[in-house]
């Protein structure tokens, strides 16, 4: 069933399929879906996949969005929760 607070539906999917978190892929879905996807492509940057994140930088990531347990997590638990989020 579609969301209806998503703007551009196909553009989210993309984006949760290649590991974007509902938040991020939501953002970005609704912002291409307002000012055209070559407009968004052409200022967004590429960050680095969470697989190539430290354990540390997990946390603090994780900290940032208040995910309860976090501090016992893994790395795997860890970028599960923060794509899940």
């Amino acid at each position: 069933m579609p969301n209806p607070s998503i703007k551009d539906e196909k553009m989210y999917r993309k984006l949760r399929d290649e590991g974007a978190s509902q938040e991020k892929a939501a953002r970005i879905a609704n912002a291409s879906a307002k000012e055209g996807r070559s407009e968004i492509g052409a200022r967004g940057g590429r960050a680095a996949s969470y697989e190539e994140w430290t354990v540390k930088d997990l946390r603090k990531r994780a900290s940032e969005l208040d995910i309860d347990g976090r501090s016992g997590m893994s790395k795997d638990e860890l970028v599960n929760a923060l794509r899940n989020h």
